[in-house]
Protein backbone atom coordinates (compact mmCIF):
# COMPACT_ATOMS: atom_id res chain seq x y z
CA UNK A 1 0.00 0.00 0.00
CA UNK A 2 2.82 2.34 0.88
CA UNK A 3 4.42 1.77 -2.55
CA UNK A 4 1.15 2.60 -4.24
CA UNK A 5 0.70 5.80 -2.27
CA UNK A 6 4.29 6.84 -3.12
CA UNK A 7 3.88 6.41 -6.84
CA UNK A 8 0.36 7.82 -7.06
CA UNK A 9 1.40 11.49 -6.97
CA UNK A 10 3.92 10.88 -9.74
CA UNK A 11 1.29 9.24 -11.88
CA UNK A 12 -1.09 12.14 -11.29
CA UNK A 13 1.61 14.71 -12.15
CA UNK A 14 2.76 12.97 -15.33
CA UNK A 15 -0.21 13.99 -17.54
CA UNK A 16 0.12 17.59 -16.33
CA UNK A 17 3.80 17.72 -17.30
CA UNK A 18 3.01 16.29 -20.71
CA UNK A 19 0.21 18.83 -21.23
CA UNK A 20 2.53 21.69 -20.29
CA UNK A 21 5.27 20.42 -22.60
CA UNK A 22 2.80 19.97 -25.47
CA UNK A 23 1.62 23.57 -25.00
CA UNK A 24 5.21 24.81 -25.07
CA UNK A 25 5.93 22.80 -28.23
CA UNK A 26 2.79 24.16 -29.89
CA UNK A 27 3.76 27.77 -29.19
CA UNK A 28 7.33 27.17 -30.35
CA UNK A 29 6.02 25.73 -33.63
CA UNK A 30 3.71 28.72 -34.09
CA UNK A 31 6.36 31.28 -33.14
CA UNK A 32 8.15 31.64 -36.55
CA UNK A 33 4.86 32.12 -38.41
CA UNK A 34 3.56 34.48 -35.72
CA UNK A 35 6.72 36.60 -35.85
CA UNK A 36 6.52 36.89 -39.63
CA UNK A 37 2.81 37.66 -39.49
CA UNK A 38 3.29 40.43 -36.94
CA UNK A 39 6.42 41.85 -38.61
CA UNK A 40 5.14 41.89 -42.19
CA UNK A 41 1.36 42.20 -41.78
CA UNK A 42 0.10 43.54 -38.46
CA UNK A 43 2.87 46.05 -37.79
CA UNK A 44 2.80 47.56 -41.32
CA UNK A 45 -0.98 47.93 -41.07
CA UNK A 46 -0.72 49.79 -37.76
CA UNK A 47 2.16 51.90 -39.06
CA UNK A 48 0.14 52.81 -42.16
CA UNK A 49 -2.86 53.84 -40.07
CA UNK A 50 -0.62 56.00 -37.89
CA UNK A 51 1.12 57.53 -40.91
CA UNK A 52 -2.24 58.47 -42.44
CA UNK A 53 -2.83 60.81 -39.48
CA UNK A 54 0.36 62.82 -40.08
CA UNK A 55 1.89 65.02 -42.75
CA UNK A 56 5.62 64.89 -43.44
CA UNK A 57 7.61 68.10 -43.66
CA UNK A 58 10.61 68.67 -45.91
CA UNK A 59 12.98 68.50 -42.94
CA UNK A 60 11.82 64.94 -42.18
CA UNK A 61 9.60 65.72 -39.21
CA UNK A 62 5.92 64.82 -39.01
CA UNK A 63 2.96 66.96 -38.00
CA UNK A 64 -0.21 65.43 -36.63
CA UNK A 65 -3.20 66.48 -38.73
CA UNK A 66 -5.84 64.00 -37.54
CA UNK A 67 -8.48 63.31 -40.17
CA UNK A 68 -7.35 66.06 -42.58
CA UNK A 69 -5.93 63.51 -45.01
CA UNK A 70 -9.23 61.65 -45.03
CA UNK A 71 -11.17 64.86 -45.63
CA UNK A 72 -8.85 65.67 -48.54
CA UNK A 73 -9.42 62.17 -49.90
CA UNK A 74 -13.20 62.58 -49.69
CA UNK A 75 -12.88 65.73 -51.82
CA UNK A 76 -10.50 64.11 -54.33
CA UNK A 77 -12.30 63.37 -57.63
CA UNK A 78 -9.51 61.09 -58.86
CA UNK A 79 -9.92 58.89 -55.78
CA UNK A 80 -13.63 58.45 -56.46
CA UNK A 81 -12.90 57.81 -60.13
CA UNK A 82 -10.35 55.13 -59.22
CA UNK A 83 -12.76 53.58 -56.71
CA UNK A 84 -15.60 53.39 -59.25
CA UNK A 85 -13.22 52.00 -61.88
CA UNK A 86 -12.09 49.34 -59.43
CA UNK A 87 -15.70 48.40 -58.70
CA UNK A 88 -16.47 47.83 -62.38
CA UNK A 89 -13.15 46.08 -62.88
CA UNK A 90 -13.87 43.67 -60.01
CA UNK A 91 -17.42 43.11 -61.24
CA UNK A 92 -16.11 42.27 -64.70
CA UNK A 93 -13.24 39.99 -63.68
CA UNK A 94 -14.31 38.07 -60.56
CA UNK A 95 -17.51 36.25 -61.67
CA UNK A 96 -16.24 35.62 -65.18
CA UNK A 97 -12.85 34.28 -64.04
CA UNK A 98 -14.45 31.92 -61.52
CA UNK A 99 -17.11 30.66 -63.94
CA UNK A 100 -14.58 30.15 -66.73
CA UNK A 101 -12.17 28.38 -64.37
CA UNK A 102 -14.90 25.99 -63.26
CA UNK A 103 -15.93 25.25 -66.85
CA UNK A 104 -12.34 24.56 -67.87
CA UNK A 105 -11.80 22.31 -64.85
CA UNK A 106 -14.92 20.30 -65.66
CA UNK A 107 -13.76 19.99 -69.26
CA UNK A 108 -10.19 18.83 -68.59
CA UNK A 109 -11.32 16.51 -65.79
CA UNK A 110 -12.99 14.22 -68.34
CA UNK A 111 -11.33 11.17 -69.86
CA UNK A 112 -10.40 12.30 -73.36
CA UNK A 113 -7.45 12.54 -75.70
CA UNK A 114 -5.20 15.54 -75.36
CA UNK A 115 -6.30 16.21 -71.79
CA UNK A 116 -2.73 16.95 -70.66
CA UNK A 117 -2.20 19.38 -73.53
CA UNK A 118 -5.43 21.23 -72.69
CA UNK A 119 -4.45 21.52 -69.03
CA UNK A 120 -1.08 22.93 -70.05
CA UNK A 121 -2.66 25.36 -72.51
CA UNK A 122 -5.12 26.66 -69.92
CA UNK A 123 -2.46 27.02 -67.23
CA UNK A 124 0.29 28.60 -69.38
CA UNK A 125 -0.94 32.24 -69.06
CA UNK A 126 -0.65 31.93 -65.29
CA UNK A 127 3.11 31.29 -65.30
CA UNK A 128 3.89 34.19 -67.63
CA UNK A 129 5.34 37.31 -65.97
CA UNK A 130 2.94 40.23 -65.70
CA UNK A 131 5.15 42.48 -67.83
CA UNK A 132 5.27 39.83 -70.55
CA UNK A 133 1.48 39.49 -70.47
CA UNK A 134 1.09 43.26 -70.83
CA UNK A 135 3.39 43.31 -73.86
CA UNK A 136 1.58 40.35 -75.43
CA UNK A 137 -1.74 42.09 -75.16
CA UNK A 138 -0.27 45.33 -76.48
CA UNK A 139 0.22 43.41 -79.71
CA UNK A 140 -3.55 42.80 -79.77
CA UNK A 141 -4.60 46.34 -78.85
CA UNK A 142 -2.09 48.52 -80.71
CA UNK A 143 -3.89 50.73 -83.28
CA UNK A 144 -3.43 50.08 -87.01
CA UNK A 145 -1.09 47.07 -86.84
CA UNK A 146 -2.45 45.27 -83.75
CA UNK A 147 -4.16 41.93 -84.25
CA UNK A 148 -7.63 43.26 -83.46
CA UNK A 149 -7.32 46.10 -85.97
CA UNK A 150 -5.94 43.71 -88.57
CA UNK A 151 -9.06 41.56 -88.14
CA UNK A 152 -11.26 44.65 -88.33
CA UNK A 153 -9.48 45.61 -91.55
CA UNK A 154 -10.62 42.35 -93.14
CA UNK A 155 -14.19 43.56 -92.78
CA UNK A 156 -13.42 47.07 -94.01
CA UNK A 157 -13.56 48.66 -90.58
CA UNK A 158 -11.27 51.51 -89.59
CA UNK A 159 -8.60 51.28 -86.90
CA UNK A 160 -9.56 51.80 -83.27
CA UNK A 161 -7.42 52.99 -80.39
CA UNK A 162 -8.51 50.31 -77.92
CA UNK A 163 -6.43 51.56 -74.98
CA UNK A 164 -6.81 55.22 -75.87
CA UNK A 165 -10.59 55.42 -75.70
CA UNK A 166 -12.39 55.66 -72.33
CA UNK A 167 -15.22 53.51 -73.67
CA UNK A 168 -13.02 50.47 -74.38
CA UNK A 169 -9.92 50.67 -72.18
CA UNK A 170 -11.52 49.07 -69.10
CA UNK A 171 -13.01 46.24 -71.13
CA UNK A 172 -9.60 45.54 -72.67
CA UNK A 173 -8.00 45.28 -69.23
CA UNK A 174 -10.79 43.01 -67.98
CA UNK A 175 -10.35 40.59 -70.88
CA UNK A 176 -6.59 40.45 -70.33
CA UNK A 177 -6.91 39.75 -66.60
CA UNK A 178 -9.53 37.03 -67.14
CA UNK A 179 -7.22 35.37 -69.67
CA UNK A 180 -4.39 35.35 -67.14
CA UNK A 181 -6.27 34.35 -63.98
CA UNK A 182 -8.81 31.76 -65.15
CA UNK A 183 -6.14 29.08 -65.64
CA UNK A 184 -4.78 29.68 -62.15
CA UNK A 185 -8.21 29.23 -60.56
CA UNK A 186 -8.83 26.19 -62.76
CA UNK A 187 -6.04 24.29 -60.97
CA UNK A 188 -7.83 24.56 -57.63
CA UNK A 189 -11.14 23.43 -59.10
CA UNK A 190 -9.44 20.56 -60.90
CA UNK A 191 -7.79 19.39 -57.69
CA UNK A 192 -11.13 19.59 -55.87
CA UNK A 193 -12.95 17.66 -58.61
CA UNK A 194 -10.39 14.87 -58.43
CA UNK A 195 -11.05 14.54 -54.69
CA UNK A 196 -14.79 13.94 -55.18
CA UNK A 197 -15.93 10.34 -54.94
CA UNK A 198 -17.22 8.96 -58.29
CA UNK A 199 -19.81 6.99 -56.34
CA UNK A 200 -21.86 10.18 -55.93
CA UNK A 201 -22.29 10.68 -59.68
CA UNK A 202 -22.92 6.98 -60.21
CA UNK A 203 -25.63 6.98 -57.56
CA UNK A 204 -27.23 10.06 -59.13
CA UNK A 205 -27.12 8.42 -62.57
CA UNK A 206 -28.82 5.30 -61.20
CA UNK A 207 -31.59 7.52 -59.80
CA UNK A 208 -32.04 9.05 -63.25
CA UNK A 209 -30.67 12.51 -62.43
CA UNK A 210 -29.49 14.61 -65.35
CA UNK A 211 -25.93 15.96 -65.57
CA UNK A 212 -27.09 19.48 -64.85
CA UNK A 213 -29.08 18.36 -61.80
CA UNK A 214 -26.12 16.31 -60.55
CA UNK A 215 -23.81 19.29 -60.95
CA UNK A 216 -26.22 21.73 -59.31
CA UNK A 217 -27.21 19.53 -56.38
CA UNK A 218 -24.08 17.44 -55.75
CA UNK A 219 -20.90 18.61 -57.47
CA UNK A 220 -21.13 22.37 -57.02
CA UNK A 221 -22.15 22.29 -53.33
CA UNK A 222 -19.15 20.05 -52.62
CA UNK A 223 -16.95 22.57 -54.45
CA UNK A 224 -18.02 25.46 -52.23
CA UNK A 225 -14.86 25.38 -50.03
CA UNK A 226 -12.80 25.78 -53.20
CA UNK A 227 -15.14 28.49 -54.48
CA UNK A 228 -14.70 30.43 -51.24
CA UNK A 229 -10.92 30.21 -51.51
CA UNK A 230 -10.94 31.19 -55.19
CA UNK A 231 -13.37 34.07 -54.59
CA UNK A 232 -11.18 35.58 -51.87
CA UNK A 233 -8.13 35.39 -54.14
CA UNK A 234 -10.09 36.87 -57.05
CA UNK A 235 -11.17 39.83 -54.92
CA UNK A 236 -7.60 40.47 -53.79
CA UNK A 237 -6.31 40.20 -57.36
CA UNK A 238 -8.91 42.66 -58.62
CA UNK A 239 -7.53 45.32 -56.27
CA UNK A 240 -3.81 44.80 -56.83
CA UNK A 241 -3.36 45.47 -60.55
CA UNK A 242 -0.39 47.80 -61.10
CA UNK A 243 2.13 46.23 -63.47
CA UNK A 244 -0.19 46.05 -66.47
CA UNK A 245 -1.33 49.64 -66.02
CA UNK A 246 2.25 50.93 -65.87
CA UNK A 247 3.06 49.23 -69.17
CA UNK A 248 -0.22 49.65 -71.03
CA UNK A 249 -2.18 52.75 -70.02
CA UNK A 250 -0.60 54.56 -67.03
CA UNK A 251 -4.14 55.14 -65.81
CA UNK A 252 -5.29 56.90 -68.96
CA UNK A 253 -7.02 58.17 -70.90
CA UNK A 254 -8.33 60.80 -68.47
CA UNK A 255 -8.01 58.36 -65.54
CA UNK A 256 -10.44 55.97 -67.25
CA UNK A 257 -8.23 53.00 -66.32
CA UNK A 258 -6.90 54.27 -62.99
CA UNK A 259 -7.47 51.67 -60.29
CA UNK A 260 -7.10 52.24 -56.57
CA UNK A 261 -3.74 50.52 -56.04
CA UNK A 262 -2.28 52.19 -59.12
CA UNK A 263 -3.42 55.56 -57.75
CA UNK A 264 -1.71 54.72 -54.44
CA UNK A 265 1.46 53.84 -56.36
CA UNK A 266 1.27 57.09 -58.31
CA UNK A 267 0.69 59.23 -55.22
CA UNK A 268 3.51 57.56 -53.28
CA UNK A 269 6.22 57.36 -55.94
CA UNK A 270 5.34 60.04 -58.48
CA UNK A 271 3.88 62.78 -56.29
CA UNK A 272 6.01 61.75 -53.26
CA UNK A 273 3.06 62.17 -50.88
CA UNK A 274 3.50 59.21 -48.54
CA UNK A 275 0.93 60.41 -45.98
CA UNK A 276 -1.85 60.64 -48.56
CA UNK A 277 -0.77 57.30 -50.02
CA UNK A 278 -1.06 55.79 -46.53
CA UNK A 279 -4.58 57.24 -46.27
CA UNK A 280 -5.57 55.61 -49.55
CA UNK A 281 -3.98 52.36 -48.40
CA UNK A 282 -6.10 52.35 -45.23
CA UNK A 283 -9.23 52.67 -47.37
CA UNK A 284 -8.06 49.79 -49.54
CA UNK A 285 -7.44 47.63 -46.46
CA UNK A 286 -10.91 48.44 -45.11
CA UNK A 287 -12.52 47.52 -48.44
CA UNK A 288 -10.67 44.21 -48.70
CA UNK A 289 -11.34 43.32 -45.06
CA UNK A 290 -15.05 44.10 -45.42
CA UNK A 291 -15.38 42.06 -48.60
CA UNK A 292 -13.52 39.14 -47.01
CA UNK A 293 -15.78 39.18 -43.96
CA UNK A 294 -18.89 39.35 -46.13
CA UNK A 295 -17.71 36.46 -48.25
CA UNK A 296 -16.85 34.31 -45.25
CA UNK A 297 -20.15 35.19 -43.60
CA UNK A 298 -22.21 34.54 -46.73
CA UNK A 299 -20.43 31.59 -48.34
CA UNK A 300 -19.46 29.83 -45.12
CA UNK A 301 -23.11 28.94 -44.49
CA UNK A 302 -23.29 27.32 -47.92
CA UNK A 303 -20.20 25.16 -47.65
CA UNK A 304 -20.64 21.40 -47.60
CA UNK A 305 -17.68 19.39 -46.40
CA UNK A 306 -17.25 15.76 -47.31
Amino acid sequence: MSGQTDTHPLISRKPRSYAWWNAVNAWLLLLPAAVLLVAFTHYPILATIRHSLFVARRNGTEVFVGADNYRAMAADPIFWKALINNFWFALGTIPTSIALALLMALWVNRNMRGRGFLRLAYFTPTVLPMIAVANIWLFFYTPDYGLLDQLRGLFGLSAWNWLGEPSTVMGCLIVMVIWKEAGFFMIFYLAALQQLSPDLEEAAAVEGASRWYTFRRITFPLLMPTTLFVAINAVINSFKLVDHLVIMTKGGPSNASTLLLYYIYEVAFTFQDSAYAATLTVVLLVILSTLALLKFGYLDRRIHYQ
